[in-house]
């Protein structure tokens, strides 16, 4: 087997990395979210007549729309972090060796 050490990893290809798998992640998680937040203004508009139906997808979409770019973001910018950092980290201590076949 040949054993090679990654040295370097592209911050920005890294961060692009990070914000698709943290997309597909927080659009697991509106689909949740939105599940819970439609039965909730569901629950209360059976009691209540000031909500509507039309407010409460419109706030369901916001909500999915939000929870989605924020992941984008959050993982866009934490995977930019964790490759600068192991790029400081594998300069000091060496890179991580893998065994390619």
């Amino acid at each position: 087997m040949e054993t090679h050490e990654i040295k370097h990893v592209g911050v920005f290809s890294v961060a692009k990395f990070c914000a698709a798998i943290s997309l597909i992640f927080s659009l697991i998680s509106a689909a949740f979210s939105a599940i819970f937040l439609y039965f909730g203004i569901n629950m209360v508009d059976a009691y209540t007549t000031t909500l509507t139906l039309s407010g409460g997808l419109a706030t369901l979409a916001f909500t999915m729309l939000i929870i989605a770019v924020t992941g984008i973001i959050v993982g866009f910018i934490s995977g930019a972090i964790a490759a600068f950092v192991y790029n400081i980290a594998a300069g000091i201590f060496g890179g991580i060796k893998v065994d390619l076949d």
